[in-house]
């Protein structure tokens, strides 16, 4: 028997890998501006904090902050429009949603993605969550708690039952943050050094490997 009741999950980097379409998205929009491209390997260290975040470390250092702002708005319509060309669930994610499932686990997705990519990516890809929600005025993003309490709120959670899931330092500051039990993984964006001194409850190395904790220890 599972020691935990819901599972709420980071997107990119945890049951998505975006990196290819993301690293597109940003190449096609800094090309357009005449900026220099940048790597996947750049652009993988940029995720966690949201888009914006990402096209201002893209940019060149001392970019004006209006010129930001223009280069993110074309950015999000060039991502809108080509955010599902190659990304595709990590090995073993969409077993596991489903024999969570079937255990009585409540599922949620939340990202620092826009909301209606979350969504529409959650829906496409995984349709054993419930709830997906992404970055949306009034909510503050992770790492703070907010969207944590609104799906544990929804889903009647406790948070001694319930995990958040993801690949990076924003991820398991979240948890701390809403109070809930913070999982690692080693598939995602970060590795696992990375991870260490935010002090995971528990560290994947593959998906699958949640069904096997049977305690908390």
């Amino acid at each position: 028997m599972l020691f935990f009741k819901t599972a709420i999950f980071d997107l990119d980097g945890t049951l998505l890998n975006t990196l290819s379409d993301l690293t597109d998205a940003v190449n096609h929009t800094l090309q357009d501006f005449g900026y220099p491209p940048r790597t996947e390997g750049e652009i993988r260290r940029f995720l966690g904090n949201g888009s914006k975040h990402l096209l201002t470390k893209s940019l060149p250092e001392g970019t004006p902050p209006e010129q930001i702002e223009t280069v993110h708005a074309q950015y999000l319509i060039w991502y809108d429009a080509h955010a599902a060309i190659k990304t595709a669930p990590y090995e073993g994610i969409p077993e596991l949603l489903d024999a969570l499932r079937e255990q009585g686990v409540s599922l949620a997705v939340i990202s620092n993605k826009g909301d209606a990519q979350v969504k529409a990516l959650a829906k496409k890809h995984f349709p054993q969550i419930s709830l997906a929600v992404g970055e949306r005025p009034g909510i503050r993003r992770k790492p703070h708690p907010d969207s944590v309490f609104e799906i544990m709120k929804e889903l009647n959670a406790d948070p001694d039952t319930t995990l958040f899931v993801g690949d990076s330092e924003v991820d398991l500051q979240t948890a701390k943050n809403a109070g809930v039990i913070p999982v690692a993984v080693g598939w995602g964006f970060r590795e696992k050094e990375e991870l260490t001194p935010y002090s995971p409850k528990l560290f994947l190395e593959h998906p699958l490997d949640l069904l096997r904790v049977k305690s908390g220890d």
